[in-house]
């Protein structure tokens, strides 16, 4: 039957790869552009499952990557967010802030007070961990299985990207934009490995300098060849709404960022990732080893050209090259046979508002800044004989109630969250509001909503009332930025993800019964012989097993 040829063997490396931003059906819709070794080795040689989804309500960056690395869902993990308003400290963190441990100075000559990019503005520290991760994640596992011996590996532009799969006895290395280097934590080394001082010093990100991302293929190849220069989409620091798309000198504040708003950002990635394999010899022994590599290009473009764009798809051909390389690259050094592949991705995207008016559909922009609450505020107030402040803060998903109203015996918790959400629902753009104190008591209609917004909720971090927006309807921010897109609904095109197994031995095979993020880690606890993650909630893929 399909499945792992090496029954009694375990693989030398597994390679879980993280596509940032990748919705499920985009590997599909592309097929016929793709290149031999990359998606295409995957899908015609790998098992697709092609119905696959996130089961949690949040489909954010960290709570996605935290899903593939622990399979549990962010109640069991609490990743519940890339932010979350922290009741103790009375101020928004950031999801891996961590004050005890800063970036590592030293050899990749970076200064830990410039860590913060633009995309982590509600940090207020620059130290980075894996502390706030409540679970184990598969590569913990695989390390105590192994007695230490195996190597754990997580490699992103994103921090948040690496730390996660990388786990809490792994190594995690991220790019700093502020430095233009591949950055770590003094959680992980006292000092930086010489390979990656001397990876470093090459200043590989200076080569793109006065360069264009341009594209790859002629414009008639393309499925949306005909349509560059859409006005909805935002000219970010004269990147530009056309091709090409011209990249500033490498003094410019804004040179690093638009490198990762562009393939650039993957192609420095995948680099940095081989000459991880090479330098740190994984897959050079019996030892199972580990290494989670996320690429995040494909969310930083989705973000600001929607998926359905020219730039999103000549940044999935670029991708592509991206992939046929790396694994090209792992082949040489460990074996396909020897290397058992996954690669999903942390959520999907919807379409830009834009582009859906354009085909008659719905869609648009919500902007909370612009409802008049005043009245409904009063309301609950007066109902509730509430005299100072109702609510701390808004972090969407979450609305967070003023601890002093929280602590408050006198109100009935629930009467009161679920007035707020009645009121709620009465705004432009609301959908649901749901309640957590409900949540808690379990009155609330069993549905596939309530349900992925109780496997988002962790009582110490979620906020009183989860808000869904109506399909196709979202805030078009991005910590401060004015983008096309963002993700993080419960509707299906942001839990829509792929999973693709593949070498060791696996049998081709194209499964289309609904799974979950959370069985990936499950699976390959089965398969590498672990005891799986503490907090995992899944099942194992069973076609990955032969069966």
């Amino acid at each position: 039957m399909p499945g792992i040829a090496h029954a009694r063997e375990k693989p030398r490396l597994i390679l879980q790869i993280t596509v940032d931003q990748l919705r499920g059906d985009l590997p599909m819709r592309y097929s016929d552009q793709f290149g031999e070794g990359g998606f295409r080795y995957l899908m015609e040689q790998g098992i697709h499952f092609d119905n696959a989804h996130h089961a949690h309500a949040n489909t954010e960056t960290v709570v996605g990557h935290a899903t593939l690395a622990t399979g549990a869902h962010p109640a069991g993990h609490g990743m519940v967010g890339n932010l979350w308003y922290d009741r103790g400290q009375g101020r928004t963190v950031y999801n891996i802030e961590d004050p005890d441990y800063a970036i590592l100075t030293g050899g990749a000559g970076v200064d830990a007070d410039t860590e913060i990019d633009p995309t982590q503005r509600a940090a207020k520290t620059d130290g980075r961990s894996p502390k706030a991760i409540l679970t184990t994640t598969f590569g913990d596992e695989l390390s105590g299985h192994t007695a230490g011996q195996a190597k754990v590996f997580g490699v992103s532009v994103k921090d948040r990207g690496a730390v996660t799969m990388a786990g809490h006895v792994g190594k995690a290395f991220w790019f700093s934009k502020s430095a233009g280097q591949f950055v770590t934590s003094n959680y992980y080394y006292d000092r930086y490995p010489d390979w990656v001082t001397q990876w470093n010093d090459q200043r590989l990100p200076d080569a793109y300098a006065g360069k264009s991302w341009s594209l790859l293929n002629s414009p008639e190849s393309y499925l949306f060849g005909t349509r560059d220069d859409q006005p909805w989409e935002p000219d970010f620091a004269g990147f530009g709404r056309t091709f090409p798309h011209p990249f500033p000198a490498s003094d410019d504040k804004y040179f690093t960022t638009l490198l990762t708003v562009s393939p650039a950002g993957d192609e420095l990635t995948a680099t940095f990732a081989k000459a991880l394999i090479d330098n740190e010899n994984l897959g050079a022994d019996e030892v199972t080893d580990f290494l989670g590599v996320s690429f995040s290009s494909t969310d930083y473009v989705g973000h600001f050209y929607g998926p359905s764009s020219l730039e999103s798809e000549d940044n999935l051909m670029h991708l592509d090259r991206t992939l046929a390389d790396l694994l090209a690259h792992v082949d040489d050094r460990v074996g396909l046979e020897n290397t058992l592949i996954v690669l999903s991705a942390d959520h999907g995207a919807p379409e830009a508002p834009g582009y859906l008016e354009q085909l008659g559909s719905l869609g648009g922009y919500v902007s909370p800044d612009t409802w008049d609450t005043e009245a409904a505020i009063a309301r609950i107030k007066t109902r509730f004989g509430i005299s100072g402040p109702l609510i701390t803060g808004y972090d969407h998903p979450y609305l967070y109630l003023d601890e002093a109203v929280r602590r408050n015996l006198a109100i009935d918790q629930s009467a009161l969250e679920t007035a707020i959400a009645q009121e709620l629902m009465a705004l432009d753009g609301v959908a649901y509001a749901v309640p957590s104190a409900r949540l808690r008591l379990g009155s609330l209609p069993e549905n596939a909503m309530t349900q992925a917004v109780l496997n988002n909720y962790h009582p110490d971090r979620s906020g009183d009332i989860y808000v869904v927006f109506d399909p196709g309807w979202f805030i078009n921010d991005m910590d401060g930025l004015s983008v096309t897109v963002t993700h993080g609904s419960p509707w299906r095109y942001d839990t829509y993800v792929p999973i693709f197994f593949a070498g060791f031995g696996l049998e081709p095979r194209r499964v289309s019964r609904r799974v979950h993020t959370v069985d990936v880690a499950l699976t390959l606890a089965m398969i590498a012989g672990t005891t799986p993650p503490s907090a995992a909630a899944g099942e194992v893929l069973l076609e990955v097993l032969g069966q």
